[in-house]
């Protein structure tokens, strides 16, 4: 039966080349979409971001950082050679938008954490030339004045969770808590940022229990690895 329904099929070519065609679709499928879902997975180590990360995230994407860097490392050896590994789907399992940007005025980010420090950043921000002679990038002061919206991060880890199944307050993964106690959380962390700066302004401030917006950012920035 199959035989006599084989040859009649292969005396006709265009229902020859449609069963080709949907036995490769079929495989396709079979083949693609298994290792999709296992790749939009977070890989291993990775943790959705922290309070203070996530405010600094919302800073860069205020500030359009997006429009000027790419988050998207392609897996040729240009690309590999000047910014690290290539990206893997899993590494945006947390990420809500994606930053992947769509242009490179300037170089992209995504390992960004693996070799640029705080002070460096700090320096950056304040007076890019300083650091970056001939750059095409604007100097950002008002990150050193104005205070980081902790409320609005917090707020968005609630959603995440509640919405996307973030594993926040799992083991493993940084805590949630109250709003209160995900301050402290931030304080603690933001220590050894302003520690490494040089801003008098925002080691006052934080003195005074204030984050400013740069010190998310970097946090931020330094998560990127």
């Amino acid at each position: 039966m199959f035989k006599a329904l084989f040859h009649a099929i292969e005396r006709r070519p265009f229902w020859f080349g449609g069963a080709i065609f949907a036995l490769i679709v079929i495989g396709g499928i079979v083949e693609v979409i298994p290792s999709f879902f296992e790749n939009s997975r977070p890989i291993q180590g990775e943790q959705p971001y922290t309070a203070l990360q996530l405010t600094g995230r919302q800073v860069y994407i205020q500030e359009s950082c997006n429009a000027c860097h790419s988050q998207l490392i392609r897996p040729f050896k240009a690309e590999t050679d000047r910014y690290g590994a290539f990206s893997k789907s899993g590494e945006y399992a947390y990420d809500r938008p994606f930053l992947w940007g769509s242009k490179r005025t300037g170089p992209d980010l995504l390992r960004v954490g693996n070799y640029r420090t705080t002070d460096w950043h700090e320096a950056h921000f304040e007076r890019s030339s300083s650091v970056s002679p001939g750059t095409n990038m604007p100097n950002f002061p008002w990150l050193f004045e104005e205070p980081a919206d902790l409320e609005t991060a917090f707020a968005e880890m609630l959603t995440v969770k509640q919405v996307y199944n973030v594993p926040y307050d799992q083991p493993g993964q940084p805590p949630l808590g109250d709003l209160e106690q995900m301050k402290q959380n931030a304080l603690r962390e933001a220590e050894p940022i302003v520690a490494a700066m040089k801003s008098r302004q925002v080691k006052e401030a934080f003195a005074q229990g204030e984050i400013k917006q740069v010190v998310a950012l970097i946090a931020y920035l330094n998560s990127l690895k």
